[in-house]
């Protein structure tokens, strides 16, 4: 049985839209919560720091790890069978990564709960989508795409797994526009953090105190 690409593509964009309109539904939903939701640990004091400070190493390695993944497949998502570079240890490096850069901005709050509480959000808003692809990837590609999905898993990586190649053929439209996407979540930082300061200038705000 065939199967028309353009179809299975344009299945894809509607999914991935409705998925995005889902992100900031959620995310307009939570922000009055977030703004009532305090860490239990002082703005300033080194709990705080050490939370956020490794959630700015996490916003950055997504950040990178994003940009590395779209040179390999930037461009050639589902049409292609990218089974190298990122794509050889982990099946959706992009979207791990995209969990850890909104675990690092969740970070900033100072809250290891937070922090959990909106990449478990984030999860469950994109596994959804990652089995979709996964799910056009094989009709597409058959039998190679169900030896990958046996030998590589899904989310985890397993770095013994890693093969590269010599020379790559990179969409620099793609590239650009993931790099533009990072530096808006590296903007995201400085406003997460202005979050907790606020708060500290009104001290009659009903705050619930997370861990």
């Amino acid at each position: 049985m065939t199967f028309d690409l353009s179809t299975v593509l344009a299945g894809l964009d509607e999914i991935q839209s409705r998925r995005k309109l889902a992100v900031w539904t959620t995310v307009l939903a939570l922000a009055p919560a977030f703004f009532f939701t305090r860490s239990s640990a002082e703005p300033g004091s080194w709990t705080h720091g050490l939370v956020a400070g490794v959630g700015v190493a996490m916003v950055v390695a997504a950040v990178l790890g994003r940009s590395w993944c779209t040179l390999f497949i930037g461009g050639r998502k589902v049409r292609d069978l990218v089974t190298v570079g990122p794509y050889s240890i982990v099946r959706n490096p992009l979207y791990v990564f995209s969990f850890l850069g909104v675990g690092g901005l969740a970070a900033q709050t100072g809250s290891l709960t937070v922090t959990l509480l909106v990449t478990l959000i984030a999860a469950a808003l994109f596994v959804p989508v990652v089995r979709e692809e996964e799910t056009a990837l094989a009709r597409l590609h058959g039998k190679r795409f169900d030896a990958y999905r046996d030998a590589v898993p899904r989310f985890i990586p397993r770095p013994s797994l890693w093969r590269s190649v010599d020379v790559l053929s990179v969409a620099p439209g793609r590239w650009t526009r993931t790099v533009l996407d990072g530096c808006v979540m590296l903007a995201i930082i400085p406003l997460v953090r202005s979050l907790g300061w606020v708060q500290a200038t009104m001290p009659e705000l009903p705050l619930l105190q997370l861990p």
